[in-house]
């Protein structure tokens, strides 16, 4: 069922431009843009929730940045051999896992949901800070930016099938919302934690028709996205079928 949503600001639009930070890693080789979003409250079918005090991420997650925890590029050699902090890094993927599409400052795509949460504790161990998956209210309070309406032109914001010719794209290259977030709507879709603690992505991908890439578009985890691989169980890190998948991260503000 799609969640309907009422959106309140606490604060004018123009306020979130007046904050954000840049998280540099791996000896500023790495680095992504937080944005601090307004305040305020969305109620999504009949529950109000609070959003305050959150940054969000300007564009989803690269590989550059994801590269570094899960290829423990951020360890030395002989904690690499010593097996350092190997139970809460991905083992490594089979094939090309960025899919041909791009590498450098292309969408990181195809890893799992715990694999996604998993970068988020890392990421919050390496900066001190409080990084998690956003929730799907926090998501589309976010993506929507106060804006009630589905955009008019959407190949002025998004990836999608009619214009991606079949794969990601380089991410911050469309037009931002009104509070500065690139690519909320197509190119890599967006893991999100679901309103009753479940998987599910949010925005849409590079492979779906316009109809269908909206601020209400959801898609809970299926096991197709993990159909060719081989191993039983499943693997807890990467999805085999799943190359359309991405994250993009918050962080709650001190």
């Amino acid at each position: 069922m799609i969640p309907s949503i009422l959106l309140t600001l606490a604060l004018a639009p123009s306020a979130a431009k007046q904050e954000s930070f840049v998280e540099k890693l791996q000896g500023e080789t790495a680095s992504f843009k937080m944005v601090k979003i307004p305040d305020g409250k969305v109620t999504v079918n009949g529950k109000e929730f609070e959003v305050k005090n959150l940054y969000v991420g300007e564009t989803e997650i690269t590989w550059d940045v994801f590269d570094i925890y899960a290829f423990s590029q951020d360890l030395t050699d002989d904690q690499r051999a010593e097996g350092f902090d190997a139970k809460s890094r991905p083992s490594r993927p089979y094939g090309k896992y960025d899919r041909g599409f791009g590498h450098a400052g292309y969408p990181a795509i195809g890893m799992a949901f715990n694999s996604a949460e998993m970068f988020c504790v890392w990421l919050s161990k390496k900066s001190g800070k409080k990084y998690r998956l956003p929730n799907e209210a926090e998501w589309e309070y976010a993506a929507r930016a106060a804006v009630q309406t589905e955009p008019s032109d959407l190949g002025k914001i998004a990836w999608f099938k009619d214009n991606a010719e079949g794969q990601t794209h380089e991410v911050g290259k469309k037009t931002p919302n009104a509070w500065g977030l690139h690519d909320v709507l197509g190119n890599a879709s967006e893991w999100c934690v679901s309103l009753d603690a479940e998987q599910v992505t949010r925005g849409g991908t590079f492979l779906d028709t316009k109809d269908i890439v909206n601020f209400s578009k959801r898609v809970p985890y299926s096991p197709d996205w993990q159909e060719r691989d081989a191993q039983l169980p499943k693997s807890k890190w990467w999805l085999s079928d799943g190359g359309f998948v991405g994250l993009r991260v918050v962080c709650e503000a001190p």
